[in-house]
């Protein structure tokens, strides 16, 4: 009888999520690539519309468009009336941060992920919201701290009310990447330190730049859990690094964690793309309704500050 001890069977298990995360990647970027051809070339060759009733042409804006594909449920409506009804007492200057989650990749309405969805319906008539949105694919720790340097996104986090930032989990990737064929958890535990000192050195950063602004860490999701939730090291490795991300946050003045992986773990629907790794429409929703309700409770705490104070 042959002998797998149980290190071999973690590395064995952990490299087989690695390549069919490859493969869906691989083949969903291929998938979104080839289908944004075909919608070019049919757009360009199509007519438009007329409206039968009138001979008028239908001239539907994309904001139009984009409202009936993201309708919003009664409990985010409740979320955004409480968080307008806290933050909004002039108009609020919010940056958002960091990786594909930020970007929104992975929103099959092209909506802009969850940072859309905010951005849609945050805006009230007597208060505007300005969103200045600086995620982009792929990014990790290092990228962002010398992102933190441009111009462009300095002067942005200058004028910042609210700063929001999704990163690391491509810092989880790399060591994936790195370690292809000697994967041990303890590759991911010395990478978790240099995550965690980064993580420093960007709240540092903002810190210097804007010392009066709430940051909100939006914290990892398993994205494997709903085929693999019988490899504990996942959740271990995703567990772990959140850890980190709450203990820097609680470092620091106006610095706060938003928990996600209860929110996709065990999940009474579907939440993912067709990529199985990032958030679906849907996927993006709860995730803006979690940042609704830490921005409330932020909001909450800062009104009842100012009257004890006052």
């Amino acid at each position: 009888m042959i002998h797998i001890s149980r290190q071999t069977l973690i590395k064995t298990s952990i490299l087989i999520v690695f390549i069919i995360f490859l493969l869906f990647t691989i083949g969903y970027n291929f998938y979104s690539e080839r289908e944004t051809e075909i919608v070019e070339t049919h757009n360009q060759d199509k007519e438009v519309p007329h409206d039968p009733s009138n001979g008028e042409e239908i001239n539907e804006t994309e904001e139009e468009v984009l409202h009936k594909e993201d309708p919003v449920g009664d409990f985010l409506k409740e979320k955004i009336d409480k968080a307008t009804t806290l933050l909004f007492t002039r108009d609020l200057q919010i940056v958002t941060l960091g990786d594909s989650l930020t970007e929104g990749i992975g929103d099959e309405t092209n909506g802009g992920g969850y940072v859309g969805i905010l951005e849609r319906n945050m805006n009230q008539d007597m208060y505007e919201v300005k969103i200045d949105n600086f995620g982009k694919r792929g990014r990790r720790t290092t990228h962002l701290l010398k992102l933190l340097e441009e111009k462009e996104i300095v002067d942005s986090l200058e004028n910042a009310d609210v700063i929001l930032i999704t990163i690391g989990a491509n810092d989880i990737m790399q060591v994936f990447k790195e370690n292809f064929t000697k994967l041990t958890l303890e590759k991911f535990e010395q990478e978790q330190i240099q995550y965690e000192n980064r993580l420093h050195d960007i709240f540092s950063k903002i810190k210097n730049i804007n010392g009066e602004a709430d940051i909100f860490l939006i914290g990892f999701y398993n994205p494997f859990h709903q085929y693999f939730s019988y490899i504990e090291e996942l959740d271990l490795i995703v567990n772990n690094w959140n850890e980190v991300g709450l203990r820097v946050t609680e470092q620091y003045e106006h610095a706060h964690f938003i928990p996600l992986k209860d929110l996709f773990d065990d999940a009474p629907v579907n939440y993912f793309a067709d990529d199985h790794f990032h958030p679906n429409h849907l996927g993006y929703q709860v995730i803006a309704e979690r940042v609704l309700q830490y921005m409330s409770n932020v909001g909450e705490n800062h009104v009842e500050m100012e009257s004890a104070g006052g």
